[in-house]
């Protein structure tokens, strides 16, 4: 019985110790892996222009190996049991396992990163909820898949090969080693604590993690710091904090605040009570937000055509010339509007900045669930609903994209015009990846705008998608020929020049229906107001200081009789200050959310100081002032940026500092729209 029990205690001490050997052979060969992976991102995505330290360099390498052990202990605790219990045989089954899926998320991290100038974040989901097989068509024709397949391939296989290997000359030289049985036990609980504190990527009290990846001045080295895996894992974490309306104060926490009254305090609000707050956020709150009648001595006189346009970069703007055209037909009107060159979309994807600009939120997605099969009270659409406007979104792609069919009209379109319903009008509409061509957008528009309506004013939101990749355009089109010494921006992408012809496409026939309206007898009664849903990634990465304030710009334009455009064109402004600015020139004073300032007002002379502040706060971290950029709540990650889009040569002002004042201003701004939203939808 002794021999017995002695044999077994052997045999389970070298199936331990093999388990430990073989989880640690895993961790450190997958993230060698990573590393190569990470420094081979950093080379293929190099801005040209852009100069970094050794130093820092050094630092991105280091604080990204952090990241890739401890991804890659925490897969080798998740595979120790089968590593004990399974022969050594399959072992190199499983390392290959984790080689596979941890390569394949880095490489989708690495392309990810070439589109959306960020690592994985929440908008990877739209995968699944967007249209997947136009995605894939998209990825297909965009990016280098064959050439990913092989180093997918490599990689893994290089992996499995080096565990292999090490595996076999470790293995060896152990087991001709002989010494005591508590030393052998010792050391394999030794190794395997360490592999438990490697999960957790530090000996601190707290965990490595998001708050971990901002190790230098430089957002572009800093997003080189999170591999495929732990990026997908902080999408995960927004994605599932997104769909948590259960507590209320979940986003007020994260943004450092105990209570929605703490954060009221910041912006000058005084109130004691929750329910008086969330009246007071809303402007002109009625005492009711349900539909009521609006009698005809009440009704609006001025239509408001509101375009979405698709990837409409604030960029291309600056240096617009007669050699190098890229307005077309928008060129002409820009003197007789009142353009926003400052300005930042609210989120990076087009849904998402869809959702802030129509429904407020800061949280997306947020209709996908049960919150869109509701009225949301303070939906742009409802608010104009409510004021005796005939409301309309138009869209050259197909509304069943996100459930946007259902959800729009759920929240106050009484029309949902898509590609199905312009290809039915125009039959020789032809259907590509994302629909139509945006042509048959502003034929239809052009046309519903000559026909008598029901005597009730317009509000039309047209969403674009010709400026997409992969940036193709109708046979027919006559592409320009410009002088592209003009372009003052980066050329490392392929797709520039595809780009810069879609771009002018779009922005053409939004310029021929501005002159169509303000030559016409809708002139005296219509409002037109156009922007972008977010940038566009062939435009580049904005990874150096003096370029790093564009990166998420838009232009925003208003056309109308009778603006006074006032002192804020040049200055810092975002989405969130789009229908605060809008609403107020319609005659539409109530029941919508006062998310931003009014940027035709003097911002000097506002009376609440949370809207002096020339700040543009978008809804998913960067800020910035007139000074700097920064990521909400971190100090660190503040670098100083000019303020003004069309300043050349670049000057920063000698003051310029974080401003921690700025700072917790936005933080309440936002953390307070959070909390109205959380506390007022359905769970």
């Amino acid at each position: 019985m002794k021999f017995s029990l002695r044999a077994f205690g052997q045999h389970s001490l070298g199936a331990l110790s093999t388990a430990v050997l073989q989880a640690w052979l895993m961790v450190l060969c997958v993230a060698l892996v990573l590393l190569v992976l990470r420094v081979g991102q950093i080379a293929w995505h190099w801005p040209g222009e852009f100069q970094a330290s050794w130093s820092d360099l050094w630092t991105v390498v280091v604080q990204g190996a952090r990241f890739d052990l401890k991804v890659c202990a925490a897969a080798a605790l998740l595979f120790f049991p089968l590593l004990l219990l399974l022969p050594a045989r399959w072992h190199g089954r499983l390392v290959g396992t984790v080689a596979v899926l941890f390569v394949l998320a880095s490489l989708v991290n690495l392309h990810y990163f070439g589109f959306y100038k960020t690592p994985i974040d929440p908008i990877v989901f739209g995968f699944f909820e967007d249209d997947t097989k136009a995605i894939v068509q998209t990825i297909w024709s965009d990016f280098p898949v064959v050439g990913t397949l092989f180093v997918w391939a490599g990689l893994s296989w290089g992996a499995m090969r080096l565990h292999r290997a090490a595996y076999g000359r470790l293995s060896q030289r152990l087991n001709r080693q002989h010494r005591p049985v508590w030393v052998t036990v010792l050391g394999v609980l030794l190794v395997f604590l360490l592999l438990v504190l490697t999960t957790k990527g530090t000996l601190r009290a707290m965990a490595l993690g998001k708050q971990n990846v901002s190790v230098t001045t430089s957002q572009f080295l800093n997003d080189m710091v999170p591999n495929g895996v732990i990026a997908l894992k902080f999408a995960w974490d927004s994605r599932r904090d997104s769909q948590n309306l259960s507590d209320p104060l979940l986003g007020l926490k994260r943004l450092h605040f105990g209570s929605p009254m703490d954060a009221a305090k910041v912006l000058g609000i005084d109130v004691a009570d929750e329910t008086v707050l969330r009246t007071l956020l809303l402007v002109n709150a009625p005492e009711s937000l349900a539909a009521k009648s609006v009698s005809a001595a009440t009704v609006p006189k001025k239509n408001l055509l509101f375009f979405l346009m698709e990837s409409w970069s604030a960029e291309p703007f600056r240096y617009q010339a007669a050699d190098f055209d890229v307005l077309g037909r928008l060129a002409p009107t820009l003197g007789q509007a009142c353009h926003f060159s400052n300005f930042d979309s609210a989120q990076p994807g087009t849904h998402p900045s869809l959702e802030a600009i129509l429904f407020s939120t800061p949280i997306t997605p947020l209709t996908l669930g049960p919150q869109g099969k509701k009225p949301i009270p303070w939906a742009v659409p409802l608010v104009m609903q409510r004021a005796g406007y005939h409301t309309m979104f138009v869209t050259s792609a197909r509304s069943g994209w996100r459930d946007l069919d259902r959800v729009l009209k759920t929240q106050g379109f009484d029309e949902v015009i898509d590609a199905n319903d312009l290809k039915a009008a125009y039959p020789q509409a032809e259907l590509g990846i994302w629909g139509v061509w945006d042509s048959y957008v502003f034929q239809y528009l052009s046309a519903r705008l000559k026909q008598k309506g029901n005597g009730k004013p317009l509000f039309v939101f047209v969403l674009t998608s010709t400026n997409h990749p992969p940036y193709d355009l109708p046979p027919d089109y006559p592409r320009e020929k410009r002088n592209m010494a003009k372009w003052g921006g980066e050329r490392n992408s392929l797709d520039l020049l595809p780009n810069l012809d879609s771009y002018h496409y779009a922005t053409d026939l939004l310029g021929g229906l501005v002159q169509e309206v303000r030559s016409g007898p809708l002139r005296a009664t219509t409002v037109i107001a156009a922007t972008g849903d977010h940038n566009v990634r062939s435009f580049g990465l904005y990874a150096t200081p003096e370029r790093r304030y564009l990166v998420n710009q838009v232009p925003f334009v208003i056309w109308g009789d009778g603006l006074n455009c006032g002192p804020q064109r040049a200055l810092p402004a975002g989405h969130r200050d789009m229908f605060p600015t809008l609403l107020p020139l319609l005659g539409v004073s109530e029941g919508y959310l006062q998310t931003g300032r009014n940027l035709l007002k003097d911002s000097s002379k506002q009376t609440n100081p949370a809207l002096k502040a020339p700040i543009s706060l978008s809804y998913f971290g960067p800020v910035r002032s007139a000074q700097g950029r920064w990521t909400l709540g971190d100090p660190a990650s503040f670098v100083c940026t000019p303020g003004d889009a069309k300043t050349s040569p670049v000057k920063v002002s000698a003051t310029c500092q974080f401003s921690a004042q700025d700072d917790e201003r936005a933080r309440a701004q936002l953390g307070l729209l959070d909390w109205t939203v959380r506390v007022s939808l359905p769970k």
